[in-house]
This record gives structure tokens, sequence and C-alpha cells, in this order.
């Protein structure tokens, strides 16, 4: 993942619910997606990103999306909010 240190340093909404929410208030300028995060969330989250045309980008595993995001656990997906 080319940026971890851009996600630590960025106002980031992790987790499908918060992830959902902010692409649906457009508040979200990217949503970063988990590759081996279950595909009923992440396959709803990407129509929802191409519906609102907000950026998708996919990261190999939950683990190294969570530690980009600067938490110990795996995260299935995060969205950058608009400043």
């Amino acid at each position: 993942m080319s940026k971890e240190q851009g996600l630590q340093d960025a106002h980031v909404k992790i987790g499908t619910k918060q992830t959902i929410r902010m692409v649906e208030l457009g508040f979200a300028s990217e949503v970063y997606v988990a590759e081996d995060a279950d595909q009923r969330f992440t396959s709803n989250i990407i129509d929802l990103c191409n519906k609102h045309g907000v950026k998708v980008t996919l990261v190999d595993t939950m683990k190294n999306l969570g530690a980009a995001c600067g938490i110990e656990v795996g995260a299935a997906m995060a969205a950058i909010v608009k400043q």
C-alpha cells in the first residue's frame, strides 16, 4: 500500500458502517477496501462508490489496511473524509 503514512495523517473513518455513511452523505473523497474482506460488504461499497463517484483503492489484506489506518486490528474498509 503506497499511502500508508497518508492514511494515518488524514481524517479517516474506519469500518463498514462508517464508510457507507460517509459515502452516502457525500463526505468521502476516497475509499480503501481490503481484498480479503467479506465479498457481501466489499461488493456493496464498491457499487456505492461507483454510484457516488468516489475513488476506490484495493488493499491486499484487512491486516495491512488496519495497520495503514493506525489501528492494531484488521479493517475491511476505510474512507478518507473530505476536509
